[in-house]
C-alpha cells in the first residue's frame, strides 16, 4: 500500500514536469529553425551583412533554455528511483510463504474420550490378584513387578504394554488380572501365574494423565458419558499402562481405560 500511495503522489509531479518540459523543448525549437539566417545565407553577395547575422548567436539563448531543462532532467532519475520501492514488496512474499508450515506444525491431536475402538485379543502372560482400595497402585504394581521378573529369567520380552483387568468390586477393594503381552510362551510358570488371552470386542476408548489416586476423577467422567450417551457397559473394565508403573512416578502416569460394551 506505500508503494501505491507513493506512485499516485508521484504521478501529478511527474505530469507536471514532463508538461514543462514539452514547452521548454517547443521553445527550444523555435529559435533553432529561424528562417532569416538562412534566407540571408542564400544571398551570396550580402556576405558582409552575413557578420551582422552575429545576431543569430543569439541563438546563445536557446542552449539557455536548453540548459534550463538539463537540471530539470535529475528529476527523471527519481522517477526511475520510483520502481526501486518495489523490491521491497517481493522479499516479503516468501516470509508469506513461510508461514503456511507452522500451522501444520502447530496441530495437536486432543486425548481419546470416548473413542469407540475394537480391542483385538492378544497372548498374555497373567496373574491373578486382589487388593484393596487403600492399597491398590501398591498391589498392583508388585503384580506386574512379579510378572516381569518371570520374563526376565526366561528372556523373553514383553510384546505390549502391561494390563490390568478389573473382574469385579465392592466398597472394600476389587479383583483383577494384570496382564503382560508375549510372543512366546514362558517354560515354567508359577502356581498363581498362567497364560491367557487379553479381552477383545467393542470397548470406548478413554485416556487418564496422573497419578493413580485421580483416578476416580476419570471414572466419574466416564460413567457420564455413559449416561449420557445411554451406553451399557460390561461388568469388567482395562487399564493399559502406555508408561511403565514400575518406572515411572505416579503423577506421570498415561493410563488408556478400556469400556467393553454390551
Amino acid at each position: 500500500m506505500n508503494f501505491r500511495m507513493f506512485r499516485l503522489a508521484l504521478a501529478p509531479a511527474a505530469l507536471a514536469f514532463w508538461a514543462n518540459l514539452g514547452a521548454g523543448a517547443v521553445l527550444a525549437q523555435a529559435p533553432s529553425p529561424a528562417p532569416s539566417p538562412e534566407i540571408s545565407a542564400s544571398p551570396a553577395p550580402a556576405a558582409t551583412p552575413t557578420p551582422a547575422a552575429s545576431p543569430t548567436p543569439a541563438a546563445s539563448p536557446a542552449p539557455a533554455a536548453s540548459a534550463s531543462p538539463a537540471p530539470a532532467a535529475s528529476p527523471t532519475p527519481a522517477a526511475s528511483a520510483s520502481p526501486a520501492p518495489t523490491a521491497s514488496p517481493s522479499p516479503s512474499a516468501p516470509p508469506a510463504a513461510a508461514q503456511n508450515p507452522p500451522p501444520a506444525a502447530n496441530v495437536q491431536t486432543a486425548d481419546a474420550f470416548g473413542q469407540e475402538i475394537k480391542l483385538e485379543p492378544k497372548k498374555v502372560v497373567i496373574a491373578k490378584g486382589s487388593a484393596n482400595w487403600d492399597a491398590a497402585f501398591d498391589t498392583l504394581v508388585e503384580s506386574l513387578k512379579s510378572l516381569t521378573t518371570m520374563l526376565d529369567k526366561q528372556g523373553i520380552k514383553p510384546a505390549g504394554n502391561p494390563l490390568i483387568v478389573y473382574t469385579s468390586t465392592d466398597d472394600t477393594g476389587f479383583t483383577f488380572l494384570a496382564e503382560i503381552p508375549v510372543d512366546q510362551e514362558p517354560k515354567t510358570l508359577p502356581k498363581a501365574m498362567s497364560m491367557g488371552q487379553s479381552p477383545e470386542g467393542r470397548a470406548l476408548k478413554f485416556v487418564h494423565r496422573g497419578s493413580y489416586d485421580n483416578m476416580d476423577n476419570t471414572y466419574e467422567a466416564i460413567t457420564n458419558h455413559l449416561d449420557e450417551k445411554k451406553l451399557e457397559a460390561k461388568d469388567t473394565f482395562i487399564e493399559e499402562y502406555l508408561t511403565d508403573p514400575l518406572k515411572t512416578a505416579e503423577d506421570k502416569l498415561v493410563i488408556n481405560v478400556y469400556v467393553p460394551l454390551k
